[in-house]
């Protein structure tokens, strides 16, 4: 066998998902480098796989300091696998350092290809996805969430998340894009698999009536489709309906939905919004 890194992936849930070729290689290389060697080994026994070298550690809290060791153990004529935890390392998971430092330094960097949870959403999210964009988690708060969702809109955004943080995030992006439709994919190929598709508002309920919502990860896919301009001005919905159908279909105060409605028309002034507010207010 060449000298060589192996970035192998791993089933996300099923075992069922591996390719021989992982299994294969796995079995062939000098070491794994793996993300979470309990983990692992508990895959490499299920498929008999008998590693020529104990299985050595590579996280994100170690990756640059095993790096130097995977490098001298290339130059010794050894290969060596890569695994994460689960799906194909690099992506949302450790490994993109040791991949840099052993392209550097002119040994081979080989994919093994498998199992990915962004690519199984976005296949079967129905949405045009010849152009997407993968942000793996979104950022922690509401304005932040708000500013990169910004950069990608309209268009499509796949990400991951977890499933105590899921239902708020999406309320966030239905606050502002009233618009968006989902395709929510939670726990992937495991026990309670299960694939939300429709408006933000719908999908969020539907989260908050499973009583399984919170087992698993969750892979996500909005699509938020262009606006059409050409538009018919006396056919426009009056601001005040705009306003509260934002409301009601996203489940948000009026404040957020003014918010949303200047998204939506950003030739409007805010003083015009504004206006509009007042005047629901006094109908409520």
């Amino acid at each position: 066998m060449t000298p060589s890194l192996y970035v192998v992936a791993t089933p996300i849930g099923n075992l069922e998902d591996i390719t021989p070729r992982a299994v294969r290689i796995l079995g062939e290389v000098d070491i794994i480098a793996a993300e979470d060697t309990r983990h692992s080994r508990g895959l490499l026994s299920h498929f008999n796989i008998k590693p020529k070298a104990p299985l050595i550690s590579c996280h994100k809290f170690n990756e640059q300091r095993r790096g130097e060791f995977f490098l001298s153990a290339l130059s010794e004529g050894k290969s060596i696998a890569l695994i994460s935890d689960a799906g194909t390392p690099c992506i949302s998971d450790p490994g993109h350092r040791l991949v840099r430092m052993v392209r550097d330094a002119g040994f081979p960097v080989v994919a093994v290809c498998g199992a990915s949870a962004a690519v199984a959403a976005l296949s079967v999210s129905g949405f045009d996805v010849s152009r997407y964009t993968f942000v793996g988690f979104l950022p922690r708060s509401r304005g932040d969430i708000l500013t990169c969702l910004d950069n990608i809109f309209p268009g499509v955004v796949v990400f991951y998340e977890s499933p105590k943080r899921v239902a708020a995030n999406l309320r966030v992006i239905g606050e502002v894009y009233p618009q968006a439709q989902v395709c929510v994919c939670n726990d992937i190929s495991k026990k309670f698999e299960r694939v939300y598709y429709g408006g933000v508002g719908d999908v969020v309920r539907e989260l908050a009536d499973n009583p399984h919502a919170e087992k698993g990860e969750y892979a996500c896919v909005v699509e938020v489709a262009e606006v059409a301009t050409a538009v018919v001005e006396e056919d426009m919905p009056s601001l005040e309906s705009q306003l509260v159908d934002i409301m009601v279909k996203t489940d948000c105060n009026l404040k957020d939905a003014s918010v949303a409605l200047h998204k939506i028309h950003g030739e409007l002034s805010k003083k015009e919004i504004y206006a509009a507010m007042l005047r629901v207010k006094e109908l409520l």
